[in-house]
């Protein structure tokens, strides 16, 4: 009944839930409502894990370029063979709403037509074999970009760090950071 009124509402609803526990198992434990349990499971529709079903994911990275490219207005045609290798190889962990992300980001990076290795974000390699070194390094991406604008931020500073990291908008222990991982030497 609506709130104020004195006659009831006749309404026909659909509810559709997801849940990414096992409800039936916790059901068991007498941890989930057993009529609520039977409401919401008329009918189960199980959807594997992202990591499970690989074949969806170059799907999804079209879809999600479409989406980013019709709502920013740009033409970004897809992502570079090597893209596509890493993220084939990726866990994913946080599903589709992970990968939605990574595209997202790699799209705000991207000043190309196609996204590359560089365009994704650093994270995404220090949670896989690009770290431990079971990949080529050939395919590590370089951050050519990001190297350039230190390098050029040093020289225009005199090698002052504090305020190559201030003109970067960085913490000065990101900077040493990104100083060591690139190797960059400024000329004394």
């Amino acid at each position: 009944m609506p709130l104020g009124e004195t006659k009831a509402l006749k309404v026909d609803v659909r509810v559709l839930a997801a849940s990414n526990v096992d409800l039936k198992k916790l059901l068991s434990q007498s941890r989930f409502r057993e009529d609520l349990y039977y409401r919401l499971n008329v009918a189960k529709v199980s959807l594997p894990p992202l990591r499970e079903r690989k074949e969806d994911i170059p799907l999804l990275i079209d879809h999600f370029i479409e989406k980013f490219n019709l709502l920013k207005g740009r033409a970004i045609r897809g992502v570079t063979p090597d893209v596509l290798s890493f993220l084939m190889d990726y866990p994913f962990p946080g599903n589709i709403r992970e990968l939605e992300n990574v595209i997202q980001y790699a799209f705000i990076r991207c000043k190309a037509d196609l996204i590359g290795l560089e365009h994704l974000s650093e994270e995404l390699f220090e949670k896989t074999d690009f770290q431990k070194g079971l990949v080529s390094d050939s395919h590590i991406p370089h951050f050519p970009e990001e190297v350039e604008q230190i390098r050029s931020l040093l020289n225009r500073h005199g090698g002052n760090r504090i305020e190559t990291a201030k003109a970067l908008g960085i913490s000065r222990s990101t900077l040493w950071r990104k100083i060591k991982k690139y190797s960059l030497v400024h000329p004394v």
